[in-house]
């Protein structure tokens, strides 16, 4: 591979070439279950709000969980990326596909059971259940596509290319809009428009990837000299997507803790909570951008054995999420009240977060960290710590809610959060050391 220039205007460039098409991407993501809110929301009755509401609470459970299958693509191809191994690249492509497609496929034939039991634990009205079982059992069939998509993601990104997750993000929301408001309101298909109009979307995306993946290079065989169910390399994506998927469980108890304790001090504290945590996803978006920037510079700095790129990188990211958790909370502590009549109208619902939206003004300084280091240490597939620092965030989360929530109420519940976002980061701060001692052993 030709020399890289180590310098701060190249890296600056790098990082940015590959957050911001990601931000786009992370922001536009949202549209798709927003585009169906709002066209149930003139079919003529909340039903079908509440209906979709909860069929995007049920498939948000059922793929978090496989998630792995981009953070895993991610890191695995950015390393052999940057060995200059492209079809090596290939290989961990078609393997994560192979997996994508056996699960999503597994999860049509046991749809059923795995709707049923995620709406009943919901526990809506029965009218309302009906509806969104008829949503899931058409939507589901987008499994593949969707899951199929992480992987490409990841592969994406891993290849330094995060401009074709952006444009394929594009196309999703556009076919989803022109396909859903085509079938409901041209053809009269009701809610089963807006289902359909979804999975054709996905479909529509999985496909583009793929074709905009064979532009970069993919073939979906043999290329690098080992087979693609080799074993040894089957054993290292499963070891570094088993760590992600424990994470993931970590993440989902505190997110659904959280959630509940909310709850169960009743419908406004509910309210309240729901639009402070905007604040936090507002973030995250960004964050991530830079986070799978990371993720394919601190992969391709390790398979090229440059240790100096590595620690230049990691500065760098470091620069701008120092920068931006501060101008976001500038920003949330001038512009949040802006923010929350954006949200909501509903005055009693903004007056009560007024005692407790100075917490939001925290959640950058507390997150940033966490956002960068994870990109990092999954572009190095060191996944194991990750997994040790959100294990240890959540149970200082827990321990601190025990303590704090009886006296402090729902203070005492975003102490706990914030503290858990503080503690990712600095675990996964004081662990990197053995990033460099497990990749630059020989190097001094």
């Amino acid at each position: 591979m030709p020399a890289i220039e180590l310098n701060k205007k190249s890296i600056n460039r790098q990082i940015l070439a590959l957050a911001v098409p990601s931000i786009i991407a992370n922001i536009t993501t949202p549209l798709l279950a927003l585009v169906d809110t709002a066209i149930v929301g003139h079919m003529g009755s909340a039903m079908f709000i509440a209906a979709i509401a909860l069929g995007g609470s049920v498939f948000n459970m059922i793929y978090w969980l496989f998630n792995f299958l981009r953070m895993g693509t991610s890191g695995i191809t950015a390393q052999e990326f940057g060995r200059g191994a492209d079809g090596y690249t290939s290989e961990t492509l078609t393997r994560s596909l192979l997996i994508a497609l056996t699960v999503g496929i597994t999860l049509i034939i046991l749809r059923h059971p795995i709707i049923s039991v995620a709406i009943n634990f919901m526990d809506p009205d029965p009218a309302t259940a009906d509806i969104a079982r008829t949503y899931c059992y058409i939507l589901i069939f987008g499994a593949p596509a969707l899951l199929a998509s992480y992987s490409f993601t990841g592969w994406f990104i891993g290849m330094q290319n995060s401009k074709a997750t952006m444009w394929i993000s594009l196309l999703i929301n556009v076919t989803n809009i022109g396909a859903s408001l085509l079938l409901v309101y041209w053809l009269n298909f009701g809610i089963k428009g807006v289902a359909f109009g979804t999975l054709t979307a996905q479909w529509t995306g999985a496909i583009a990837a793929f074709l905009m993946a064979r532009l970069n290079g993919y073939r979906f065989k043999q290329q690098g000299g080992q087979p693609i169910f080799d074993r040894k390399k089957i054993e290292q994506f499963f070891s570094i997507n088993f760590h992600i998927f424990l994470r993931t469980i970590c993440l989902i108890a505190v997110t659904v803790w959280f959630t509940r304790t909310g709850a169960r001090q009743g419908t406004l504290m509910l309210s309240v909570n729901a639009l402070l945590m905007q604040f936090f996803v507002i973030f995250s978006y960004f964050m991530d951008g830079f986070a799978f920037a990371g993720e394919a510079l601190t992969g391709k700095s390790i398979g090229a054995g440059d240790k100096s790129l590595m620690k230049l990188t990691v500065k760098h990211l470091f620069g701008f999420g120092v920068g931006l958790s501060i101008l976001f909370s500038l920003l949330y502590t001038v512009g949040g009240d802006l923010v929350l009549n954006i949200l909501s109208n509903e005055q009693y619902v903004l007056q009560a977060t007024s005692d407790f939206r100075w917490w939001v003004v925290t959640v950058p300084l507390a997150g940033f960290s966490a956002f960068i280091w994870d990109g990092i240490y999954i572009g190095a597939t060191q996944t194991k710590w990750m997994l040790t620092a959100v294990f240890s965030a959540m149970v200082v989360f827990f321990t601190i809610l025990a303590i704090a929530y009886p006296t402090m109420g729902n203070h005492g519940l975003w102490l706990a959060f914030i503290s858990y976002l503080i503690i990712r980061g600095l675990v996964l701060t004081l662990t990197y050391h053995k990033i460099e001692r497990v990749h630059f052993y020989h190097q001094k």
